[in-house]
């Protein structure tokens, strides 16, 4: 099986501007991650025999078409399971069935899901033997977000490995150029979080205490128009050390983790 990229021009923070949606091949399409309806994704929609649709995650620059191809194709909408009232909220339609890890989408030869969640609790892949549509979870330059409230970095670093050991041909992400070194992209990825983390970590053993004070320690490079963005990533660092009692972190000040008896 192959897939049909169309990227899609869409409200989004990533660099690009766009959003990929992909088509798999053969009978009972799936269309994954229609982000906005265009003339060049209708056209591949009107090519396919389309039988199913579905998200990688409910970020709205992932799912601002689904409701309107699920309707004009009458196709299956599908979302993770335990996700279908905030799959509702997302898309404004109601899926008619869910997945988990490992279900098959009977999409031509099939399509496996892979739960691959971080970026968002609901995140997930879904596999072929030509790769993996992976959403959000990496990118072939740059970093991925994984901010919170809903970013979780413990389960970020789990997806990546996950990938890593599976080691897919390619990974047909949601935003810039196809990965065609998985295992190359994963290890930067993983080796990109965990520098941050020292970073983080550092500041906070050297006086910083409040989120934003250690976004100021912890980044060098210049912020302007993505700070909220850093912002929320270093949150969700902060979770993550506290959880792992590295640091103490009570929602508004971190301290090191020896001033909490740890």
């Amino acid at each position: 099986m192959t897939w049909t990229r169309v990227d899609v021009p869409v409200a989004t923070r990533a660099p690009t501007g766009e959003t990929a949606a992909y088509l798999s091949s053969g009978p009972d399409a799936l269309l994954v991650d229609p982000a906005a309806r265009t003339d060049g994704l209708d056209r591949a929609v009107a090519e396919r025999s389309v039988g199913h649709v579905a998200v990688t995650h409910h970020h709205p620059d992932h799912v601002g078409a689904v409701a309107r191809y699920a309707d004009e194709t009458d196709a299956t909408v599908w979302a993770r399971r335990g996700r279908a009232d905030a799959f509702e909220a997302a898309t404004g339609i109601r899926p008619d069935r869910t997945f988990a890890d490992g279900t098959t989408i009977p999409a031509a030869d099939g399509v496996t899901v892979l739960d691959l969640p971080g970026h968002a609790p609901e995140h997930v892949g879904f596999v072929t033997e030509s790769g993996v549509v992976s959403g959000d979870v990496a990118v072939a330059e740059g970093s991925v977000v994984v901010g919170a409230p809903e970013g979780d970095l413990r389960a970020y670093l789990t997806s990546l490995r996950r990938l890593y050991v599976r080691n897919p041909p390619q990974l047909l992400p949601g935003h810039g150029p196809t990965v065609d070194d998985p295992r190359a992209t994963c290890q930067r990825l993983i080796g990109h979080r965990l520098r941050r983390e020292r970073r983080v970590r550092e500041a906070v053993a050297t006086g910083a205490r409040t989120a934003d004070e250690v976004l100021d320690a912890a980044y060098e490079k210049d912020l302007d128009g993505v700070r909220d963005l850093a912002r929320a990533t270093v949150v969700a660092h902060l979770e993550k050390l506290a959880v792992e009692d590295a640091i103490a972190w009570d929602g508004r000040r971190a301290r090191p983790s020896a001033e909490a008896g740890g």
